[in-house]
């Protein structure tokens, strides 16, 4: 495995133990201020991981996939 791969897979690990986190904040008792910040943040957080799941697409896909 490349290491590009594998240093995106390692963040992406990275951000899902982040959004875990966000996601129990949302899941606990209601407290709106920790709320709204938890809701925007794993927001956020989701779209980076979607990023870096399209990048580790592309290169596992490869040269070919450029032509």
């Amino acid at each position: 495995m490349s290491e590009r791969i594998e240093t995106l897979k390692k963040a992406r690990e990275r951000m899902a133990d982040d959004r875990d986190a966000f996601a129990k904040t949302l899941a606990a008792p209601f407290d709106r201020d920790k709320a709204e910040r938890a809701r925007l943040k794993f927001i956020e957080t989701q779209v980076l991981i979607d990023a870096i799941d399209r990048a580790i697409d592309g290169e596992q896909a490869g040269p070919a996939a450029a032509a």
